[in-house]
């Protein structure tokens, strides 16, 4: 017998701009910032969009509207933040047996054993299918 781990690391990509979209979906497909909107502030989360022009996490936000001027800054609602996430991990926590939030936008899902019942890569992707199914968050995930 096998004694393989399998563990799978689920990580929302840009979280805080998913969760800003689901409640204002005008914002979809727009390059978002969102951080400090000062000189002196910084990026905590971004779009693709913005990306594209060169924006990162932790960069200046002074930086970052130099790069891309048109961007939409959003100060950030840490209490909707913590309420997707806490929703996310209730779901995870119904559907398999161990588990640890590592962040508020990242889980590591211990599906070890899962091969002689389920394959453990379509149980995860039927998890994440179930989580975007029951919010309203259209997350980006990756999956490794």
């Amino acid at each position: 017998m096998q004694n393989d781990k399998h563990i799978i690391h689920m990580d929302q990509d840009a979280f805080f701009v998913s969760v800003e979209v689901s409640k204002e979906p005008t914002l979809a497909g727009k390059p978002v910032i969102i951080g400090g909107t000062s000189d002196r502030g910084v990026v905590a989360s971004y779009s693709y969009e913005a990306r594209k022009y060169g924006v990162h996490s932790a960069m200046p936000s002074k930086l970052a509207k130099q790069l891309c001027p048109h961007a939409i800054f959003i100060k950030g609602n840490m209490d909707a933040y913590t309420k997707a996430s806490l929703e996310v991990t209730d779901i995870i926590r119904e559907k398999v047996p161990l588990f640890e939030k590592a962040s508020i936008d990242e889980h590591y899902i211990n599906m070890t054993g899962m091969d002689r019942f389920y394959g453990f890569m379509q149980y995860a992707h039927e998890l994440l299918e179930k989580i975007i199914k029951e919010l309203i968050y259209q997350f980006i995930w990756f999956v490794s």
